[in-house]
């Protein structure tokens, strides 16, 4: 174990130190998602509507995002609000509203390509079998748009989680920091530690998305 430098993962308290990262990744992850599934939701259906105002403002939007580094965008957040604003916002809250932000038009670009691929004569159907507009969408409209949204969307969840080692950039303590401070603590003792680290930062990124990835494939296979 210690030719690969698995050795400093049983020292004092490295490996719970390892847990407790790996929970700051979550945590900002699950926050983030949560909030980018509801307000993407609401941006992706808005993003059909035929109003110009609408289109110009969330085609800017979506530019912004597809465009700038999420890297830049912490920068930006965490340390541009204090210098420019003056305003003191924690690390953690500002990987939350960057990667909500980015999420957000992510996720309402999904959900945009998934209600205009519903064929129009599925709405002409429902219109001739009488059903009101609300009965449509709920009834035809969203199941088939959820089915539609079920593999893209856990993709950019998994991607979600693992853009979160960028915020060690702005001094959060979670996993991959951990793992550097490790591998700084035992340069002399362990000089393979690096090894050993980083291979269990992917295990660790592996345990937490695999999971997500085997239910969204659950989901498939019972809907299909």
């Amino acid at each position: 174990m210690q030719v690969l430098g698995i050795d400093v993962l049983f020292k004092g308290i490295n490996m719970q130190r390892f847990l407790e990262g790996l929970w700051v990744s979550m945590r900002i992850s699950l926050i983030s998602v949560l909030i980018s599934i509801f307000l993407g939701l609401l941006v992706g259906a808005l993003m059909t509507r035929r109003n110009p105002v609408i289109k110009i403002f969330t085609r800017i939007y979506l530019e912004i995002v597809r465009i700038m580094p999420q890297m830049v965008l912490l920068f930006l957040v965490f340390f541009g609000s204090t210098r420019v604003l003056g305003i003191n916002i924690d690390a953690e809250i500002s990987a939350i509203i960057v990667f909500s932000f980015w999420g957000t038009a992510e996720m309402a670009d999904l959900v945009r390509s998934a209600l205009i691929s519903i064929p129009k004569h599925q709405y002409e159907s429902a219109a001739a079998l009488g059903l009101t507009e609300r009965d449509t969408y709920v009834h035809i409209v969203i199941p088939q748009t959820i089915r539609r949204l079920i593999p893209t969307s856990i993709n950019l969840i998994t991607r979600m989680i693992k853009t979160t080692s960028l915020v060690m950039l702005i001094g959060v303590v979670e996993v991959l920091k951990v793992g550097q401070q490790i591998i700084e603590a035992n340069r002399d003792t362990s000089p393979n530690a690096a090894f050993g680290v980083y291979l269990t930062v992917f295990i660790l990124y592996f345990m937490a998305c695999w999971p997500i990835s085997m239910f969204a494939k659950y989901l498939e296979r019972k809907w299909n």
